[in-house]
């Protein structure tokens, strides 16, 4: 089984809070996905105005900018996702398997890592920026398409969003330990269609 190996104490404060924000990342996307997976799947495909024309066409973008961002991180060759073909239960498990793959390298990487810079040529923009900002960059983003996905939920009348703030993963995902949570989570990862998780 997969675990997060840290813990707050003895540990640096943004390093902690980098390898935190992670595993929320993935407990706010299987949130979202598992409130997702109780609606009819033929809504997921309705065009409805925001930054990408549907909630399935929204997940993919999620997906796709986190493996990007993620290869940048690794300072591995810059991956662009190729166009994506598959099912709206395939986009699903497809972020959901994306989000575990960068909680389990983050909580590996220690402060020189994560302070370490990386320099981004890409059509729209260079920098030379660190490791953590890159994270940051990467949270923030999937952050704000998931409040879209509620809007765009919203106006096709699927209503009870779970709540995914960042506060409310700490008080009430936090309630077991660090590892107990993630080990308790991930049990739950095999499969998209598995049993949803409680909304929190």
């Amino acid at each position: 089984m997969e675990t997060l190996n840290f813990s707050a104490a003895g540990t640096n404060s943004m390093v902690y809070l980098m390898k935190n924000y992670a595993a929320y990342n993935l407990w706010a996307n299987r949130t979202l996905i598992n409130w997702l997976n109780e609606k009819p799947a033929e809504l997921m495909e309705i065009q409805t105005p925001s930054s990408f024309s549907t909630i399935k066409k929204t997940i993919v973008h999620i997906w796709h900018t986190q493996v990007y961002w993620l290869s940048i991180i690794k300072n591995e060759p810059t991956i662009v996702p190729e166009e994506f073909n598959g099912n709206t239960a395939e986009a699903f498990a497809k972020l959901i398997e994306q989000s575990k793959e960068l909680m389990a390298y983050i909580s590996k990487l220690n402060e020189q890592e994560l302070t370490k810079k990386g320099l981004v040529i890409n059509p729209w923009f260079e920098c030379n920026f660190q490791n953590f900002e890159y994270l940051v960059q990467l949270l923030n983003h999937s952050t704000y398409h998931r409040g879209q996905i509620i809007t765009m939920a919203h106006c096709l009348g699927i209503k009870g969003a779970p709540m995914t703030d960042y506060n409310y993963y700490n008080i009430y995902g936090r309630e077991l330990s660090t590892l107990e949570f993630t080990q308790q989570l991930l049990s739950t990862l095999n499969m998209v269609t598995a049993t949803p998780l409680p909304i929190m």
